[in-house]
């Protein structure tokens, strides 16, 4: 399916690009790795939700715990509790 009309780039190059990733990027990054640009912004709404379809299933509820910070990490168990 294509994503950004603009820029002509698949669900499938998106995804890739965000698998490849050695961090989560930030919007603007993802058109960068993709060597293009924010143009009109219709497609943002769909990005940010593949982004967060890909960190969620990635994480998963039980490392999700796991993944709590040192500072916070007493807070963060509670949420989970």
């Amino acid at each position: 399916m294509i994503v950004c009309s603009c820029n002509v780039f698949s669900d499938h190059q998106l995804r890739s690009t965000l698998a490849s990733a050695t961090q989560r990027l930030r919007m603007s990054q993802v058109y960068d790795y993709l060597g293009s640009g924010a143009q009109c912004g219709r497609c943002a709404h769909i990005i940010k939700r593949i982004m967060d379809e890909m960190t969620n299933s990635a994480i998963g509820p039980v490392n999700a715990m796991r993944a709590c910070t040192l500072p916070k990490q007493r807070k963060c168990w509670k949420t989970f509790a």
